[in-house]
């Protein structure tokens, strides 16, 4: 048996670098983040074959004295920390000293620098881990590092490397998520003597748009959000600007970038309702903490990060862009204002009178004077639009006489005049919608109903279509969770019973939790042992099959249990619930109930998607329209 023995210094760099320099772009992280904790406000990168033949990083920043050149390259030396104390509250991307070390053993390089307060540069060369003599040299205030030939002493190593264009791309994501986080710093990167990005020192806005395009700022929530010692800021892609790959996913800690499991829980579940199951957000978000409350020093790339209180960290997430996710309408990019950024002392009538413009005696109905606008209601006949007049007119003569006998129906059901919606929202946060001249709503006024599955509507610049099922899905939904959270949903008792066959379990479930699930708004009793009757149902469910709305409530309680549905699967409960009682397909619609429909989209939270992540509505511009037909060309 062999006895045991220390490892020469040089092996065991080799070994490190190993573990820290996994490719070139490992190398290139190393070496940008010594530039950052210099200070460094100017970086240059140049690579040479994908970073396998040259790696070249040079800086602005405060420079290394002469005499401390060779303990850079040594392994465990470092100017960043001095005790456990200053570990356990790292401040800077780098802090073990030994990133140069380990690069330094498995190629050939060459570090140059000159402090700000010194007359010279000086140098020292690296071959193979064996330090030459520290040399004067020319070189600006600054430090520039050298790396040629990654692996060339270790070809085992070597042919384990992708090709040129591999390494390449992955450098250059290194080198975009360095970026990304220091939009005070300037960069430039070039490869094969070409250059590829040149970044000026910009604010956070406009270094996102340039590394993530200026497409997802376009579509991007900001998020600027704190909690004690916490603060998040940045920019989420709205969920119709989602990617099929998680490439596009930025999250930082004090500068750092990490891929965190406790992070991207939280951000997942905070998409959880409006993202398609088979796409991932788009997100650049930046998490600024006490350094104390996060452990960096867990993964030898730095890649990877403990919290010290991880639920709270979820929750802070999961909240911020939860309440970024919800504050957004259909018709609308803007959030909706809280009730308190509102200036509740200004004129009413002011804004009041921009929705709703007096009609003037041509318009008006009859001719006659002019008769004062309900407040907060949208009138269909009072939309000053020509076109749509008439088009609704031709409409109605040519499929009139096919709804005649329900049109005396409703007009004998029908209330007294009144908004076509519920109010989701204060009237406050009403007058704070978008404002549309002319008094056009957003989502414009409906025109008709395409094969009973598709709502057109008229807006101020095109045309809108309105997926009917999807967003009166979403609508449900969102007065379910509203009403559940405010204790019960309310419940509306059915005349006549509905009873249905079910199987003992079912019934054991009814006589166990038939009290409790009438906070879902569900009344169920049993009839025998064989028979249970449906005595009540949520309020905006009442269209809706009581039977396979029972039948689906029944199902999550026997599998999850009550206490369960009514915590970590409430969501997923009414979802199920609002998907039962939301309109179906091929169901006639009047415009008065495509207009309602219409404004209650415009007035819920998340309604740009339905329950599912499937968009609920689409817009075709004029210009859309004009370049389908080649007009103007």
């Amino acid at each position: 048996m062999k006895r045991i023995h220390k490892l020469p210094d040089h092996l065991v760099n080799q070994i490190a670098a190993g573990e820290v320099v996994e490719r070139p772009a490992s190398a290139l992280k190393e070496m940008l983040e010594n530039s950052l904790d210099a200070g460094a406000s100017k970086i240059t990168v140049d690579l040479a074959q994908g970073g396998i033949k040259l790696i070249r990083v040079t800086d602005n920043g405060g420079g290394i004295a002469a005499d401390d050149l060779p303990l850079a390259l040594d392994r465990h030396a470092t100017s960043k920390i001095a005790s456990l104390d200053d570990l356990e509250q790292v401040g800077t991307l780098g802090f073990r000293g030994e990133g140069l070390a380990s690069v330094a053993s498995v190629s050939r390089l060459t570090l140059t620098s000159r402090p700000h307060a010194a007359e010279h540069a000086h140098q020292i060369i690296a071959i193979d881990g064996a330090l030459h003599p520290v040399e004067p040299a020319a070189h600006a205030p600054g430090t520039s590092v050298e790396v040629v030939d990654l692996y060339f002493n270790t070809p085992a190593r070597r042919k384990f490397l992708k090709s040129e264009n591999t390494e390449y791309a992955h450098c250059e994501a290194t080198f975009e998520r360095i970026a990304l986080a220091h939009p005070q710093v300037e960069f430039m990167l070039r490869h094969n003597g070409k250059v590829i990005w040149r970044l000026p020192a910009q604010d956070m806005q406009a270094r996102v748009g340039a590394l993530l395009g200026k497409d997802f700022i376009a579509e991007a929530i900001t998020v600027e959000t704190a909690a004690g010692s916490m603060t998040l800021n940045g920019f989420v892609g709205s969920p119709t600007y989602s990617k099929a790959s998680r490439d596009a996913q930025y999250f930082y800690v004090n500068g750092r970038f990490v891929r965190d499991k406790t992070a991207q829980h939280a951000l997942r579940q905070a998409y959880r309702d409006v993202l398609h199951h088979e796409r991932h957000p788009v997100y650049a978000l930046f998490l600024s903490m006490d350094p104390a409350g996060v452990d960096v020093n867990v993964h030898p790339t730095k890649i990877e990060v403990r919290f010290r209180e991880s639920q709270a960290i979820h929750q802070f997430l999961f909240h911020s862009i939860n309440k970024a996710l919800a504050a957004t309408t259909a018709g609308s990019s803007s959030p909706i204002p809280a009730q308190g950024d509102i200036n509740t002392s200004a004129n009413v009538s002011e804004p009041q009178a921009a929705l709703f413009p007096p009609r003037s005696p041509a318009t008006a109905t009859g001719g006659g004077s002019h008769t004062p606008v309900r407040p907060f209601s949208y009138q269909q006949q009072s939309m000053p639009l020509h076109v749509t007049r008439e088009a609704i007119g031709t409409y109605d003569k040519m499929f009139g006489g096919l709804r005649e006998e329900e049109s005396r129906r409703l007009a004998e059901e029908a209330p007294a005049p009144a908004s076509p919606l519920p109010a989701m929202l204060s009237p406050t946060q009403l007058q704070a919608l978008p404002q549309a001249s002319e008094g056009i709503p957003p989502l414009g006024f409906a025109l008709a109903q395409l094969h009973g599955v598709y709502i057109l509507s008229q807006c101020e610049d095109g045309l809108i279509v309105v997926d009917m099922h999807a967003a009166h899905e979403r609508i449900v939904y969102e007065r379910l969770k509203t009403a559940l959270e405010a204790d019960t949903i309310p419940m509306q008792p059915l005349l006549l019973p509905v009873s249905f066959a079910a199987d003992r379990m079912e019934v054991a479930t009814v006589h166990e939790h038939g009290e409790q699930m009438k906070q879902l708004g569900v009344e169920l009793a049993p009839l025998s042992p064989t028979q249970i009757a449906v005595r009540g149902v949520p309020v905006w469910l009442q269209d809706g099959n009581p039977v396979d709305l029972a039948r689906a409530v029944l199902k999550d309680v026997r599998e999850f249990g009550l206490s369960q549905v009514l915590t970590e699967r409430r969501n997923e409960l009414l979802a199920t619930m609002a998907c039962h009682g939301a309109v179906r397909a091929n169901r006639q619609l009047t415009l008065t109930e495509m207009n309602a429909l219409l404004r209650d989209m415009e007035n819920t939270e998340r309604s740009n998607q339905c329950n599912h992540g499937r968009p609920t509505w689409s817009r075709l511009s004029m210009k859309d329209l004009d370049n389908l037909f080649m007009r103007g060309r």
